[in-house]
């Protein structure tokens, strides 16, 4: 799928919905607002990273009031497209396509909370992998400008 022929409705997913899929769910969602409709999940529920939210917060995107959700919450499953960022997650995904027809991409995508430290070195690690998701939603979701005549 090229970028101009964009899905109309895109899943997110990580392994708790706490800290990757929050991020690229915002990001998106500030990157291409209501254009395309977009949601996260997690394989199980977390809390949601403080870290996160810090770091989404450096670029104007708010995601302190995320609350976490499971594949098992959603109330819709009409996706075109998911983008899972853990290994677990796309495991699910994949799951999730026997009985739905939609297209899985895998962005494997560093977890940060592994990173050990001060506070300075943690928040580094998260925002590349902001910048990561940044950089990849871009290239995926966002429709380029056409040239000039």
């Amino acid at each position: 799928m090229q970028p101009l022929d964009r899905p109309g409705a895109v899943l997110f997913a990580c392994t708790e919905n706490a800290l990757r899929s929050p991020m690229a769910e915002g990001i998106a969602k500030y990157l291409v607002g209501h254009q395309i409709f977009i949601d996260s999940v997690g394989v199980r529920k977390g809390e949601l990273d403080p870290f996160a939210v810090a770091v989404m917060d450096e670029i104007g995107v708010d995601i302190s009031g995320h609350r976490a959700k499971s594949f098992d919450d959603l109330t819709d499953s009409s996706f075109d497209l998911i983008l899972s960022l853990s290994p677990e997650a796309q495991h699910r995904a994949v799951d999730m396509t026997r009985m739905f027809a939609c297209e899985v991409e895998y962005w494997n995508t560093f977890d940060p909370s592994l990173v050990e430290g001060s506070r300075e070195h943690r928040l580094m690690a998260y925002r590349q992998v902001r910048d990561g998701l940044m950089e990849r939603i871009k290239d995926r979701l966002v429709r380029p400008l056409p040239a000039s005549p």
